[in-house]
């Protein structure tokens, strides 16, 4: 690619405005608002001096900062830092970013100051965001226009309770400056074919833990852990599919039981002796950029003695290949919109 410039990054300065959705009638009274903020984003280009960037069309990373205003009296203002990669498509006019970070709220459950608020029960929160955007740069001089769409989540993923976390859609616009002319692209024709990228089927063992807490507020915080093994196979460069299953030994599910044997929640009858563990069965989808990955699945529940939840479980996370096989990496564990569990990752493919 003809680049020679070292002045290969970019800022872009966002302002949004949007509405909270309403993903379960516990958070009815926390959606009266409609959150707005603003979005400063440090973008670096890539240059073509490793594969992975003309495989990606040439891709941006950085990193950000938001804040998210949610003009609800129980909620405050939310704070976030993160990393992201941004993605082009449509000659480099469409933008898609990927953002996964930590957020600070100001204003978190209380039992006695703040009891309303039952979407954060921690000041720390995780913060995850997308941003689907038509950019162009240049307009004028260095600067350029941006405009489009952000989904952005906060919660602590049941790290404490109460916990239903909380998702916003909002409508972006703002302006980006350029420290250079924009670069021409050119493709580097000594990489292979396609089509002559193979690998065998590859075997996974992944183990995950962290801490969570039951949906009742001082249950009492426990530790978990979730075993999968799984199977993948490379499409391409950049993809595998995925099949396997997961073990879930979740252990704030046993004081929940105990809990709901007594309270008996919406009038379920809870047999004492019933199993706190789960098996589920998956597909799943595998994004690898360089040595990251970002990993996607969805899971149906194949034994599950307690009723809880619902059958259906999704999972969203950042793989890290930090030596040869060896991965570690970071997901939310969720059930439709209601985190489980954020999950700490060790594991080998084989």
């Amino acid at each position: 690619m003809s680049q020679n410039s070292k002045n290969d990054f970019n800022l872009d300065l966002q302002f949004f405005r949007g509405n909270v959705y309403k993903h379960t009638p516990d958070v009815a009274h926390l959606t009266t608002g409609h959150p707005d903020g603003f979005l400063l984003s440090f973008n670096k280009k890539t240059n073509g001096s490793k594969d992975w960037h003309q495989y990606f069309n040439y891709p941006e990373y950085g990193f950000s900062i938001h804040t998210m205003d949610y003009n609800n009296k129980y909620l405050g203002t939310n704070y976030a830092i993160g990393a992201h990669f941004n993605f082009f498509f449509l000659k480099r006019h469409l933008m898609l970013r990927i953002s996964q970070g930590i957020g600070m709220t100001t204003n978190p459950y209380d039992k006695v100051t703040n009891n309303k608020n039952n979407a954060f029960g921690t000041k720390i929160l995780d913060n995850n965001y997308f941003l689907l955007q038509y950019q162009k740069k240049n307009l004028i001089g260095p600067i350029g226009l941006q405009t489009g769409f952000m989904l952005s989540h906060f919660s602590n993923g049941r790290f404490k309770a109460p916990n239903s976390g909380l998702n916003t859609f909002t409508f972006n616009i703002g302006l980006n400056y350029n420290f250079d002319k924009e670069q021409e692209y050119q493709k580097i024709d000594s990489l292979p074919d396609k089509k002559s990228f193979r690998e065998r089927v590859k075997y996974n063992v992944a183990f995950r833990t962290g801490i969570s807490e039951g949906p009742v507020v001082d249950l009492g915080q426990r530790q978990f852990y979730h075993i999968g093994l799984y199977a993948d196979k490379r499409i391409g460069r950049k993809s595998a599919l995925q099949l396997g299953t997961d073990v879930f030994f979740s252990r704030y599910l046993r004081d929940y039981i105990k809990y709901a044997v007594v309270a008996k929640p919406n009038g379920q009858i809870v047999d004492p002796n019933v199993d706190y563990k789960r098996i589920g069965v998956f597909v799943g989808h595998e994004l690898f950029i360089n040595k990251l990955s970002v990993e996607t699945q969805v899971g149906y529940y194949v034994y599950k003695p307690f009723d809880y939840e619902i059958d259906l479980y999704q999972r969203v996370g950042l793989k890290y290949y930090a030596y040869k096989n060896c991965f570690t990496g970071i997901g939310l564990k969720t059930h439709g919109g209601r985190a489980e569990a954020i999950e700490l990752t060790l594991g080998v493919r084989l």
